[in-house]
C-alpha cells in the first residue's frame, strides 16, 4: 500500500470517540447563553429602550439612529462581562459562507495623559464600511469604488464566538445596491407579509402581521481527517473527482436511522450542546441514507432568524468536526453512487394570531382561507417555476439533483390524494354556484371537512422537490452547501407577488357586485384549473414525468448557466421589481457572480482532476503495467514458449487494458485542457460559464470511468488515494 494512503487508513482506524463532558445543567437553563436575546436585553437595556427595539423587531418599524447609542452601551456591557474584546458586523456577500472583520473595542482617551478605553458606540454598532471591491458584485461596484456599507439588523440578534461580537448586518453598494442574500431577503419577508395580512383580512379583520416561517435539515457527510487529507481531489473541491463504488454502500438499506457510531455521536453531542448556547433549537439527530451521512435539524423559526442560525451551525461543525479529528463535507455530492446532502426547507406562512395559514382548520371559514393561501402557492409556483429552480441550482447542486433519492431539476409540487381530491372537487364545482361560507356544510366538495389528522397522515413523496407535508411545504431541492437565503427569498417573493394579484382580482369582482365569497371561489376555481400542469403525485424520477414535464411547460431546463437566465427574464424582473426586492441592475449582477462562481468551481475541478490523472492515476497504473511486462519477461525465461503464452495470457490481457485505459485518460485530459483553454478566453461571463458546461465539464465523467477501471485492475498497495470502501465507513 502506498505510504500515504496507509498512514491515513491506519490513523483513522485507531480513532476513538472524544470525550465529551455535558454541563452540569439543563439546556433550557443555557440556552441563549452566548447570544444577546430579549432575556439579555431586558438585563443591560432600559424599558424604554427595550420597548422601542421590540417594536422593530416584531412590527417593522424603523428604529431611530440615537436609540442604537442605547442598544451599544448594554450590548457592549453584556458582550465585555461574556470575555468579548472585539466586534464585527457579520454579514454574507454573495459567496457560499460568511464575512466578518474583528475590531477591538480600545480607543484612545483624549487628553494629555493618553491611554486606552473601551468604545463602543450606535454609529459602530449602526454601519461599518467594509472594502467592498473584494467581494463579488458583478459589476456593481469597480475595485477604484470600493466602498460598501453594512448596517444593522435588530431582528436578528447578536452573539459572541470566543472572544467577538457578532452583529447580524446587510451588506449594501455605496449606491445602494444589494451585495448579500440578507437584504433581499429581509425585502421579501417584508413583502410577503404586507401582501398576506391584505388576503387574511378578507377573513380576520384583525391580522396585522404575516410570518414566513424556515424549519431547515441540515444533511452532512463526515470523513476522517486523514482520509481527508490524502485524497487532493476532496481537499480541494469537496468531492471525489475519481473512485470506484464500494462493494457494499447503501444497497442494504442499513444505515438511515441505525445506530450512530461513537466518534460521531460524541461529534453530534458537542455541536448540539454549543448550539443551544447559541439559541439554535435543534432537535433531531440521525443516520441518513448513505454511508457517512447524517442529519440535524432544528425546531422551525421565524425564517431570518432561521436562515442565520443554519450558517452559524455550520459554521460551529465545521470547528467541532476538526476537534473531532472530522472534516465536515456539506458539498451536495462527495460521493458518487450515493445519496448526496439537501438542505429541505420546511415553509410555512403564519400570523400574528396563531393562524397558521397552510394548516387546515375546524370550521368551514378557516378552511377557505387554507385553500387560498393553498391554492395561491400552486400559482406563484407554477408562474415561476423556473426562478424557483434558479433559486437552487449551482455547479455542486447539479451533481445531486435528480440522483439516488434527490429530487430532479423540475420543480413540481406534491399534494397527495385527499387534497388534491379537494381541490378537484373545487375545481368542477359549477361557477354558478352561489356560494357562501355557511353554505359550505351543505356542499360536497370536502372544504368543511378536512380531517385534522391531515397534518401528521399526509402522503409522502420524497422524489419531489416541493411537497406539501401537512402544516408547510417541504422544498426539498434546497442543496445543503446553500444559503437558505436564495431559495426563500425567490419562494417569498413570488408569494407575494401572487397574493397582490390575488386581492386585486378579488377587489375588482367585489366592486363589480359578487359577494366576497364567491369573488373567492370563482378566482380560486381559475387558478386550480391554470396551475394544474405544477402538481404531480408520481414518481418524479421516471422518464415518463420528464416528458409529460416538456408537455405542461414546466421548465425542463438542465444546463446550470442557462438555468440562471430566469432571474433575468421579463417575468422575474418585472415581479422582484414590483414587490421591492430587487431591481433589474441587481439582478443582472447577481448572475454576474453566479456565472463567474460557476465557471470558476469547473475550473478548479478540470484542473484537480486533471493533476490528479497525470500525477497519480498513470504513474501508478504504468509502474503496475511495467511489473506485469516484466513478470511476463520472467516467464519466457524459465518457461517453454507454448507453456509462457499460456501462463502469462491474463498478464497481457491486463497489459493491453491497463494500456487502452491510459490513452483514453491521456487523450481526455488533454482534449479538456484544450477545452478549458479555449474557454478562458471567452470575455462574456455568462458565454464563459456555459462553454465550461457544454465542453469542460462533459470530460469528467469519461476520464472518471476511465480512472476507475484502473483502480479494479491496479495492485491495491500501489493505490495511492483512499479508496470508497476506505472513506465511507466510520468505525
Amino acid at each position: 500500500m502506498s505510504t500515504l494512503r496507509f498512514k491515513a487508513v491506519e490513523e483513522a482506524s485507531k480513532r476513538t470517540p472524544i470525550e465529551v463532558t455535558p454541563p452540569t445543567q439543563l439546556p433550557s437553563e443555557y440556552y441563549g447563553k452566548y447570544v444577546f436575546n430579549r432575556t439579555q436585553m431586558s438585563k443591560y437595556l432600559s424599558k424604554e429602550t427595550m420597548n422601542i427595539v421590540l417594536e422593530a423587531i416584531d412590527r417593522g418599524t424603523t428604529l431611530h439612529r440615537g436609540i442604537a447609542d442605547h442598544v451599544a452601551a448594554g450590548m457592549k456591557m453584556w458582550a465585555m462581562e461574556m470575555g468579548a474584546t472585539h466586534y464585527t458586523h457579520w454579514f454574507q456577500p454573495l459567496t457560499e459562507g460568511t464575512a466578518e472583520k474583528h475590531d477591538s473595542f480600545i480607543d484612545y482617551i483624549n487628553g494629555p495623559d493618553g491611554g486606552i478605553i473601551e468604545r463602543f458606540s450606535g454609529k459602530l454598532l449602526a454601519q461599518q464600511e467594509p472594502d467592498a471591491s473584494s467581494f463579488p458584485s458583478g459589476g456593481i461596484r469597480n475595485t477604484f469604488e470600493a466602498r460598501g456599507y453594512t448596517a444593522w439588523d435588530p431582528s436578528s440578534p447578536a452573539f459572541i464566538i470566543d472572544d467577538t461580537l457578532c452583529i447580524p448586518t446587510v451588506f449594501i453598494s455605496y449606491t445602494g445596491e444589494a451585495l448579500d442574500y440578507k437584504t433581499p431577503l429581509l425585502k421579501s419577508l417584508s413583502a410577503v407579509d404586507k401582501a398576506a395580512v391584505e388576503v387574511c383580512k378578507l377573513f380576520h379583520p384583525d391580522v396585522k402581521k404575516v410570518y414566513s416561517y424556515l424549519g431547515w435539515e441540515q444533511e452532512y457527510f463526515l470523513v476522517d481527517q486523514a482520509l481527508y487529507a490524502a485524497r487532493p481531489d476532496l481537499s480541494l473541491t469537496e468531492r471525489t473527482l475519481m473512485g470506484h463504488e464500494s462493494a457494499k454502500n447503501q444497497q442494504l438499506e442499513d444505515h438511515y436511522f441505525g445506530a450512530i457510531p461513537p466518534r460521531v455521536a460524541a461529534f453530534m453531542r458537542e455541536v448540539e450542546l454549543e448550539a443551544y448556547k447559541y439559541g439554535i433549537p435543534l432537535k433531531t439527530r440521525h443516520n441518513e441514507v448513505a454511508p457517512n451521512q447524517f442529519e440535524l435539524a432544528p425546531i422551525y423559526g421565524e425564517t431570518n432568524l432561521a436562515v442565520d442560525q443554519n450558517l452559524l451551525v455550520m459554521t460551529l461543525m465545521h470547528r467541532i468536526a476538526a476537534k473531532h479529528h472530522f472534516k465536515l463535507l456539506l458539498h451536495e455530492k462527495p460521493f458518487a453512487g450515493v445519496n448526496g446532502s439537501g438542505k429541505h426547507n420546511n415553509w410555512s406562512l403564519g400570523t400574528d394570531t396563531g393562524i397558521g395559514l397552510f394548516t387546515p382548520g375546524k370550521t368551514a371559514n378557516e378552511n377557505l382561507l387554507f385553500v387560498t393561501f393553498l391554492v395561491n402557492t400552486l400559482m406563484a409556483v407554477y408562474k415561476h417555476n423556473g426562478l424557483l429552480k434558479a433559486s437552487i441550482m449551482s455547479a455542486s447542486n447539479a451533481h445531486r439533483l435528480g440522483a439516488n433519492e434527490a429530487p430532479p431539476a423540475i420543480i413540481s409540487i406534491f399534494l397527495g390524494t385527499e387534497i388534491s381530491s379537494v381541490l378537484d372537487k373545487l375545481e368542477q364545482s359549477s361557477e354558478d354556484d352561489d356560494i357562501t361560507v355557511d353554505e359550505l356544510k351543505q356542499m360536497k366538495l370536502g372544504i368543511a371537512h378536512i380531517p385534522e389528522v391531515l397534518i401528521d397522515n399526509t402522503d409522502r413523496n420524497r422524489t419531489s422537490p416541493f411537497a406539501f407535508t401537512g402544516n408547510r411545504f417541504e422544498y426539498r431541492a434546497v442543496g445543503s452547501l446553500a444559503n437558505c437565503s436564495s431559495a426563500m427569498t425567490a419562494l417569498n417573493a413570488v408569494m407575494a407577488a401572487q397574493l397582490i394579484d390575488f386581492k386585486k382580482e378579488i377587489d375588482v369582482k367585489m366592486k363589480k357586485g359578487m359577494k366576497k365569497e364567491q369573488a373567492i371561489f370563482d378566482t380560486l376555481r381559475l387558478y386550480i384549473k391554470e396551475s394544474k400542469p405544477i402538481r404531480f403525485n408520481g414518481n418524479n424520477y421516471s422518464d415518463e414525468w420528464k416528458e409529460e414535464a416538456k408537455k405542461r411547460g414546466l421548465d425542463c431546463e438542465t444546463s446550470v448557466p442557462v438555468i440562471f437566465d430566469r432571474y433575468t427574464s421579463k417575468e422575474s424582473v418585472e415581479m422582484f421589481e414590483s414587490i421591492g426586492v430587487l431591481n433589474e441592475k441587481e439582478l443582472h449582477a447577481r448572475n454576474e457572480v453566479k456565472w463567474e462562481t460557476y465557471t470558476k468551481k469547473i475550473q478548479i475541478e478540470a484542473r484537480v482532476l486533471g493533476d490528479l490523472c497525470m500525477n497519480h492515476i498513470i504513474p501508478v497504473a504504468t509502474e503496475y503495467q511495467s511489473m506485469l511486462l516484466d513478470n511476463i519477461y520472467k516467464m519466457h525465461a524459465v518457461f517453454d514458449k507454448e507453456k509462457a503464452n499460456r501462463l502469462s495470457k491474463e498478464d497481457a490481457a491486463l497489459i493491453e487494458a491497463i494500456a487502452d485505459h491510459i490513452s483514453a485518460i491521456k487523450t481526455n485530459v488533454d482534449d479538456m485542457v484544450e477545452a478549458r483553454k479555449a474557454a478562458n478566453k471567452l470575455e462574456d461571463a455568462r458565454e464563459k460559464a456555459v462553454a465550461y458546461h457544454d465542453k469542460v465539464e462533459v470530460y469528467f465523467n469519461v476520464i472518471r470511468y476511465h480512472v476507475d477501471k484502473l483502480e479494479l485492475i491496479v495492485d491495491n498497495q500501489m493505490w495511492t488515494l483512499p479508496k470508497y470502501r476506505e472513506l465511507l465507513f466510520i468505525s
